[in-house]
This record gives structure tokens, C-alpha cells and sequence, in this order.
């Protein structure tokens, strides 16, 4: 059974941890005030928009500035987020294709000024019905449980941990530099790409480097986000008994 995800007030602040959600609400009001948003000919948004939302996500690592020192042009996949986001659009129905247009639907019109409910429905669905094997094309038949991951995360990182901690507190695997196989690494890169990304874009973890000259190390903090919607069967281990 998935973890409930508990609804947020629009006008709480904590949303502001939430990258996915900040991108979400520029892409909503993009299609609102131009109508919809063009698509190629493989069902992606266009160039257009994604140099756009290059250039107005506050999202430092797919900014316009870092994305055009590799490419001559963006496509939807360069944006990553936007990427996913269009998928999570279609799945959870605020969206839809219509004659080679992406626009929105009348439930995600509704919504695109209701942060809180927003968050929420793209919350559960880029945790539990989003294709997270996307994210790094592997597909090794990893067990993905959100009710393992949270709770013990919930506890792990209570004082912040780092990706190795939990590579082993949930795998077993410390790494050897000298003796890194693929089976290290398939499991490194899921912890990666298939919890802790998620987590950090949802704005339930925050990433802080453990050593500027180590760009490779983070330690991950919950934060105030994470305590307000997530409640989790581990919490009570997380009260402080006063004698």
C-alpha cells in the first residue's frame, strides 16, 4: 500500500520547496495565456516553448544558459523536467492532445490556480503511477516500494544522510572506488534517479553538498514540505521521549 500524501493549503509557503510544482504553474499559465502549446510531429512540446521554458524555469541545472553549451537547439528531453511533467500532464488527465496541440483540460484549468491540489495530484502521480524506469531506462526488476523508501527514509535522514548511507541501509552496497562493478551501479543509479530525483523535484528532500571540491557527494535533509503532507508509520520513532 502506497504512503498517503496529505493535501496543502494553496497558500502555505512550504510549497515553495517544490520545483516540479514552481514549473508546473509556469507551464499552466504559458498555455493558458497563448491557448495551448505546440507539439511536433512525435507528440513533444515544440521547440519553441522549450526554448522558452529554458529560459523562464527557475531551474538552474536546464537553464538556457547551461543546456546551450552542449546543444545547438533544445528539444523536449534537453528540459528534463518539462519532459516528465508533460507525461505526469496526461496521466493524471490536466492535459491533453488536440490537433497537434497540447492544451489543458477543464480539470487542470481548474487547478492551475489551486497550488495545493495541484501539488498533490502531481505528487501521487509521479511517486505511484509515473513509469519511474524512464528516468534511467533501466530495467533491472529492482523492488519499488514508496512505503519502504519513505519510512526508512524518514528516519535515515532525520539529521540528513547522504546517497552512500542510503545505498547501504537500503541495498547493502558500500562503494570501493577501486572495485566498482555493474551491479554496484545499477543500484546506485536507481537509488538516484528513481527515489531521491523524484523526491528532490517533489521538494520532500533537500540536496546540500557535503564539500564544494566534491561535486559527486550530497547529503539529503527533509524538509518542512516533507513533514506537512507525508505522514508516515515511522514518525512515532521520531518523537522525543521527555522524561
Amino acid at each position: 500500500m502506497n504512503p498517503t500524501i496529505h493535501n496543502i493549503a494553496s497558500n502555505d509557503p512550504d510549497l515553495g520547496h517544490s520545483k516540479l510544482l514552481a514549473a508546473a504553474m509556469k507551464i499552466f499559465e504559458y498555455a493558458e495565456e497563448h491557448g495551448s502549446i505546440g507539439l511536433t510531429k512525435t507528440k513533444a512540446f515544440n521547440r519553441k516553448f522549450v526554448a522558452w521554458a529554458a529560459d523562464n524555469l527557475d531551474w538552474p541545472e536546464y537553464s538556457a544558459k547551461e543546456l546551450y553549451r552542449v546543444n545547438k537547439v533544445l528539444n523536449e528531453p534537453d528540459v528534463y523536467p518539462i519532459w516528465v511533467l508533460h507525461d505526469l500532464f496526461i496521466i493524471s488527465k490536466l492535459g491533453r492532445h488536440y490537433k497537434g496541440e497540447f492544451v489543458l483540460t477543464k480539470k487542470g484549468k481548474t487547478l492551475s490556480t489551486e497550488s495545493g491540489q495541484l501539488f498533490l495530484i502531481i505528487a501521487e502521480c509521479f511517486l505511484f503511477e509515473y513509469n519511474l524506469a524512464n528516468l534511467d531506462r533501466f530495467d533491472e526488476g529492482i523492488p519499488h516500494s514508496w512505503d519502504v523508501f519513505l519510512n526508512v527514509i524518514n528516519v535515515e535522514a532525520h539529521d540528513g544522510a547522504t546517497r552512500q548511507h542510503l545505498l547501504k541501509t537500503f541495498f547493502g552496497y558500500e562503494e570501493k572506488p577501486e572495485d566498482i562493478d555493474r551491479e554496484y551501479f545499477v543500484y546506485s543509479m536507481f537509488l538516484s534517479t528513481r527515489v531521491l530525483l523524484p523526491l528532490v523535484w517533489l521538494g520532500f528532500l533537500e540536496e546540500r553538498k557535503v564539500d564544494e571540491d566534491d561535486l559527486s557527494e550530497k547529503v539529503y535533509f527533509k524538509t518542512p514540505l516533507w513533514h506537512k503532507a507525508l505522514k508516515l508509520d515511522t514518525d512515532r520513532m521520531l518523537i522525543k521521549v521527555v522524561p
